[in-house]
């Protein structure tokens, strides 16, 4: 049976460190925590914004993600304008967080769609885009989507 009617609801995401990983979704996407727990081997923290989960972390690792897995690829968040993308970008950047790609790209080469891909603290590859600005730019992969190969 097929559920017509589904959206995605929230994504739920091991760490290592919830705090440190609290800190970089809350300040990345505006969240605020709207749940947590901090018993010892039962830590977890539910960040949202206007009353809707957006993403859930869960302190289940104890390593570093790894693309070798069957699992998340990445996790991508579409924002209005490039314009909105190349802020967070520069305030990605002073913070020292770690790129795929130098500045924004297109999601392939001629896309109007494009963005920037970047690592979470735990090396979570993220994606924040707008669907159209990036015409003009080059892809930095010929022959596959930008977001597909690590």
């Amino acid at each position: 049976m097929a559920v017509s009617t589904a959206t995605t609801a929230h994504v739920g995401l091991n760490v290592t460190d919830i705090e440190r990983s609290r800190d970089f979704y809350s300040r990345l996407l505006d969240l605020q925590t709207v749940g947590e727990g901090k018993d010892q081997g039962r830590e977890f923290a539910l960040l949202g914004r206007d009353g809707r989960l957006v993403v859930a972390l869960w302190k289940q690792s104890a390593h570093a993600f790894r693309t070798d897995t069957a699992g998340l690829h990445h996790l991508s968040f579409q924002v209005e304008t490039i314009e909105e993308v190349r802020r967070t970008e520069a305030e990605l950047r002073a913070a020292g967080v770690e790129f795929a790609y130098d500045g924004v790209v297109p999601h392939g080469e001629g896309a109007a769609s494009g963005g920037i891909f970047f690592h979470d603290p735990d090396g979570i590859r993220l994606e924040i885009y707008a669907p159209t600005g990036a015409e003009g730019t080059e892809a930095p992969v010929s022959d596959a989507p930008t977001c597909g190969f690590f």
